[in-house]
């Protein structure tokens, strides 16, 4: 017997994640969505995955720009995640951008980063599975935004 949706995000919702935005450019333009369901895969070759639902505006970009990249927010860029996690498109007004090997817009500041070059797509329910090739990224000193529990969350806190 499968487990009740609600029972599962409710189970699911405590464990801690770090909170990411995952972003792609390029000739379809700037795309970005906050996720939480990141993780890394392998160090050789140096892959990472993100679960990305399929009702997502930024799916279609990210297959299409063939990139994207896991920007890890600090604790003061709540306001950020806030931004990509509402549904439409989304506002990269503001922010201060750079990007690496790829086209996929890093967020300056951001705690860490990885660039990825696409390199698998994969069904999930009712996610598609983006499993990225870490062509770049660089870590930074300063606290993680958290997630637990429904809520934005500090460590220690």
């Amino acid at each position: 017997m499968a487990i009740d949706a609600l029972i599962q995000r409710k189970v699911m919702g405590r464990f801690a994640t770090g909170v990411t935005v995952v972003t792609t450019g390029g000739s379809m333009g700037l795309h970005g969505l906050t996720a939480n369901a990141v993780t890394s895969l392998s160090l050789d070759p140096p892959l990472i995955l993100v679960a990305v639902d399929r009702r997502s505006q930024t799916l279609e970009f990210i297959k299409a720009n063939r990139c994207f990249a896991v920007n890890i927010l600090r604790l003061d860029q709540e306001e950020i995640s806030q931004r990509f996690a509402r549904p439409g498109p989304k506002d990269f007004l503001g922010l201060d951008l750079t990007t690496d090997a790829t086209d996929a817009p890093i967020i300056a500041g951001c705690l860490a980063y990885v660039d990825c070059r696409l390199h698998d797509v994969l069904p999930g329910g009712d996610h598609e599975i983006f499993v990225g090739e870490v062509v770049g990224g660089a870590a930074h000193d300063g606290e993680p935004l958290l997630y637990f529990a429904g809520g934005y969350r500090r460590l220690g806190g």
